[in-house]
């Protein structure tokens, strides 16, 4: 094959293996995925809502603050809601409003302070933490209560850090559950959860879909959006965009 054939090949398959791409800060949206989130207030507004679960204590529109990006000065969005002071995690979470199944998602946080929390719901289920200075299955970077990270990322407070999801959703036959979630996930360009399942949502009825039923053991085939919790602390956000995939007999690794 000549070297002009061979990059044509290159060309082509780079536009159809989208998953294969670059991961970390600052990485933009691959093809056919939706910014959702640019840090922006107008943004905020067009693409997001408050989760409207059981302890649910905010008002709409989102109370959640515009900031100033210490590093770049650009524009970024707190987790900082009132609602969520002290820890009330599900008081004045914010969802997409666009909801799914299957997907790949970036996502770039800033923890401003020691301690900070906040974290991210893979389809309003599964939590992936963000919590600074707890290393353990509770962490940063851990999927909650079940998997820590095979690497420590973690590029500390006061800097951008950047999650690259990619999530199969349970699978179900007839109504029931035949394949739990999987996911793989990169931290800061590192990968750190390889196509791993998820047994369960985790915190109970307040924590999102299906944490009250069965302990959060019961999963239904319901999709849901991407989520941010609030608890009370300056994490910010900026750069999340999503691309919805079908991942029918695929792994999540990439």
């Amino acid at each position: 094959m000549s070297p002009k054939a061979l990059f044509a090949v290159i060309l082509f398959l780079a536009g159809t293996m989208p998953l294969f791409s670059q991961t970390g800060v600052g990485t933009k949206p691959i093809k056919g995925a939706k910014l959702v989130l640019d840090g922006t207030e107008k943004m905020l507004h067009k693409n997001w809502e408050y989760w409207e679960g059981p302890r649910f204590s905010s008002t709409m529109p989102i109370k959640w603050p515009a900031a100033t990006d210490p590093i770049d000065g650009g524009p970024v969005i707190s987790s900082n809601d009132p609602a969520g002071a002290g820890g009330k995690y599900g008081a004045a979470d914010i969802v997409t409003k666009e909801k799914y199944r299957d997907f790949r998602a970036h996502v770039e946080f800033f923890v401003k302070d020691p301690g900070g929390n906040s974290g991210v719901y893979l389809q309003n289920r599964y939590e992936i933490q963000i919590l600074d200075g707890d290393n353990t299955n509770h962490g940063m970077a851990a999927i909650i209560n079940e998997q820590i990270p095979t690497s420590d990322a973690y590029n500390g407070t006061g800097k951008w850090n950047a999650y690259d999801i990619v999530f199969k959703a349970a699978r179900f036959e007839n109504g029931v559950l035949t394949e739990k979630a999987r996911t793989t996930i990169y931290f800061n360009g590192v990968k750190i959860h390889e196509d791993q399942p998820i047994q369960q949502v985790w915190g109970g009825p307040n924590s999102g879909i299906d944490g009250g039923n069965d302990g959060g053991k019961g999963i239904t085939d319901t999709p849901g959006g991407l989520k941010l919790q609030a608890e009370g602390h300056d994490v910010f956000y900026r750069n999340i965009w999503i691309k919805k995939l079908d991942l029918d007999g695929k792994s999540t690794d990439f």
